[in-house]
């Protein structure tokens, strides 16, 4: 994920994405928009993982924040620590993020539809934080 495409914003790295479907337990496929890596974060440097799921979209999605949510538990333990040990030093924070459609780091679209979920990374776990 890194090269000559990312890019910087905010004191942060974006790195770019990949194109390669994830299928979630809840039967959604999502992609990999971009990687925001040493953003900082409610506690401390995070690196948050941000999905493109147009099965959350509120007119015509098929899932709800509920399984959504577990889906964001499971892109942490099984897609997202297993990539932050080639990134570099470990960030106090994993943020995971499921977007209806590209919308760029940091800026606001009341269009889409977003859901996020953080953790904190104890033991080689993501511990869910109230976000």
């Amino acid at each position: 994920m890194t090269g000559p495409t990312q890019i910087e914003a905010e004191g942060a790295t974006i790195l770019p994405g990949d194109p390669a479907a994830v299928s979630l337990p809840s039967g959604q496929e999502v992609t990999l928009i971009d990687v925001v890596w040493n953003a900082p974060g409610p506690e401390g440097l995070a690196a948050r993982f941000r999905f493109l799921a147009p099965a959350i979209a509120r007119e015509g999605g098929t899932v709800g924040f509920e399984d959504a949510s577990a889906d964001m538990a499971w892109l942490c333990e099984n897609y997202a620590l297993s990539r932050i040990a080639t990134l570099g030093p470990a960030p106090a924070q994993i943020i995971i993020s499921l977007s209806d459609r590209p919308v760029p780091f940091g800026e606001a679209d009341p269009e889409a539809t977003q859901f996020f979920e953080a953790y904190r990374l104890e033991n080689g776990a993501c511990i869910w934080e109230v976000f």
